[in-house]
């Protein structure tokens, strides 16, 4: 049997580690292709992986290996990310889920025809979009900031309550906990995770903190104590209580992320690296156990069930959560289209379905497996797969800027704009340098920024702002004429490294800089104004500096000094640009739409303020 496992399980892995390279490729969300893979492998394909070929170790094996996922996905979630959107992200983590639990429910009810409690189990696991599925489409899909906190807040909180209510659910669908202890049994589950995981975090993080983990090896023990954190977490809490495990793990792993905790970027390269290996093969692993016939029995019932949660449901719980002007209307239509199942219910449903089965109720086990499977599967392919069309569609990706060239100038630009929550994709043809800016996290497309074609795979013909930024003059005016001649860019500037070459460039109406000239000024404010050039040397890690369109109808024909109060943290309105002009307002001075204020305070507060002013940025 060890002799059958050993080539299926490394040709499983294999298949997930091609699966990721495909979608990385292709810019699209790699569980594509990973349901593709098990489907391939499963009874529907060569079936070499059924229900039997891992016999009673399956539970432990997707357990331990959701506990690695669900850990990961938590360790990223970052508290000052949720201050993008906290009010409304705990309607959508409660009143959402709600929504969804209830309507998907009596959906089911009526559309196939099952009973309450088989309904309201599949409906709990439907609640769940979680972190597989939501963390790969904002890595091609890099939308702001508050809107990929909420999703990827909604996926990790949901996972947890979702698994949590299935099981309890399930309980009472196996006849072992009745209807009245329902409510109990949740919170008695939830809390033992909640205790169990915030135990285990304190150990790990003293043990990082204050524990020599010895002086030559250190950063890799480190790794390993989290890895085991996570594992102990999820297995201390299961022994206590059935499936409070999930919720231990994410306990554990929201803890742990946001303590200040040491080698904290080989922790997360580690988590990531082992992430995609347990997460590639738990879903091979899980969809080469679908059967297509469980799905066409649910017949157009099934079709219903799919447009009410797709199109229906979501919708109605994304908007209903989502009230107040915090997210544009085009962000709301987007968020109400991404909501995509992943491994848990996948996971959880089939491992239920195997229950059902041993104990005769074969007709409930097919029906949750189809339907869960069937949502999973429709999700995945048409919203995932369009994610990124729908976000160019709606206008929901930030402002694109190319940036020609990934030396020390062009990756420290793509360091500001990204902290601005801009879409930076830099251009390089130097394999040492793409290499170096991608391990800065930075997106590199590799080529020739003067070579057409290069520059429209790039991304030209989407990007409002061209920025060539290499140290060779040529190379630089050319590709600013490629950009005003075949690409509708709004906006091209350039680094000029000769001043003589200035003039070249400003007949073709591109905006320059000139280091010589920018170096000389540089130091003229230090001399000059050193208190300001002091300030401005800190922008964008304590004080800032924006420049932003007055739309919102709170500041059209108000005084500066009227607004000025309600702005956030003491920001002030430095200057205003009206009709070609710039000045400096008086308190007097009436704002009128379309003005583009700078605005000059603390780095937050700024940020605080461009959505103030302008609520659709």
């Amino acid at each position: 049997m060890a002799g059958e496992l050993i080539p299926l399980v490394a040709a499983i892995i294999g298949l997930g580690v091609v699966a990721q390279i495909l979608g990385d490729r292709f810019q699209i969300p790699s569980i594509i292709f990973l349901i593709a893979a098990g489907i391939a492998l499963g009874p529907e394909g060569i079936g070499i992986v059924t229900t039997a070929t891992f016999g009673d170790a399956l539970p432990a094996i997707v357990g331990l290996s959701v506990a690695i996922i669900v850990f990961e996905g938590a360790f990223h979630l970052r508290i000052d990310k949720l201050r993008e959107a906290p009010a409304e992200t705990i309607r959508l983590v409660t009143v959402g889920a709600a929504i969804a639990l209830v309507a998907t429910a009596v959906v089911i009810r009526f559309a196939l025809g099952a009973d309450w409690d088989v309904s309201f189990l599949i409906g709990a696991l439907l609640v769940a979009t979680g972190p597989t599925v939501i963390a790969p489409i904002m890595e091609v899909v890099p939308v702001r900031d508050r809107v990929e906190a909420a999703l990827e807040t909604e996926g990790i909180a949901n996972d947890v309550s979702a698994a949590i209510l299935a099981v309890v659910v399930f309980e009472v669908v196996v006849g072992h906990v009745t209807e009245e202890n329902l409510l109990p049994e949740f919170a008695s589950r939830l809390g033992t995770g909640l205790l169990v995981g915030a135990a285990v975090a304190a150990v790990v993080w003293y043990g990082l903190r204050y524990v020599d983990l010895s002086p030559g090896n250190a950063p890799q023990n480190a790794r390993l104590l989290v890895l085991a954190g996570a594992l102990v977490a999820y297995g201390g809490a299961e022994s206590l209580a059935t499936e409070s495990g999930i919720a231990a793990a994410a306990t554990a792993g929201v803890l742990l992320g946001n303590l200040d905790v040491p080698y904290e970027e080989d922790i997360t390269d580690f988590k990531g690296d082992v992430t995609l290996i347990v997460l590639s093969f738990v879903f091979i692993a899980l969809a080469a156990l679908l059967r297509f016939e469980d799905i066409a029995r649910l017949g157009l019932g099934g079709v219903a069930v799919v447009v009410a949660v797709a199109l229906v449901i979501r919708p109605v719980l994304v908007f209903v959560s989502m009230v107040g002007d915090r997210f544009t209307f085009e962000e709301k239509v987007f968020m109400s289209l991404v909501g995509p199942r992943g491994i848990i219910p996948a996971s959880v449903a089939t491992l239920f379905a195997v229950q059902l089965q041993n104990a005769g109720q074969t007709d409930a086990a097919g029906l949750l497996v189809g339907t869960v499977f069937l949502v999973i599967l429709t999700t995945v392919v048409f919203e995932a797969g369009l994610a990124r069309y729908l976000a160019e569609y709606l206008g929901v990706i930030p402002m694109r800027v190319l940036v020609i060239g990934g030396g020390t100038v062009g990756r420290a630009l793509a360091a500001r704009l990204e902290d601005r929550g801009e879409n930076v994709v830099i251009l390089e043809n130097d394999e040492t340098i793409v290499e170096l800016a991608r391990d800065e996290g930075h997106t590199v497309h590799i080529g020739d920024g003067t070579d057409t074609d290069v520059l429209t795979s790039a991304g030209a013909e989407n990007a409002k702002i061209l920025v060539t930024a290499t140290g060779d003059d040529d190379v630089n005016l050319l590709a600013a004429q490629l950009a005003n001649s075949r690409f509708d860019i709004e906006t091209v500037i350039a680094r000029v490294n000769n001043p003589n070459n200035v003039e070249a460039f400003e007949d073709l109406g591109v905006r320059v800089v000139s280091p010589t000239a920018a170096t000389a000024q540089t130091i003229d404010n230090l001399i000059e104004r050193p208190a300001l050039a002091n300030w401005i040397s800190g922008l964008g890690e304590t004080g800032d500096v924006q420049e932003i369109e007055v739309t919102a109808d709170e500041l059209v024909g108000r005084t500066v000094r009227e607004v000025g109060p309600e702005l956030p943290g003491g920001v002030l309105i430095a200057l205003v640009a009206r009709d070609g002009g710039a000045q400096v307002p008086n308190a007097d001075f009436t704002l009128e739409r379309g003005d583009r204020i700078t605005l000059l305070g603390g780095h937050d507060a700024v940020r605080e303020a461009m959505t103030f002013c302008h609520p659709e940025d």
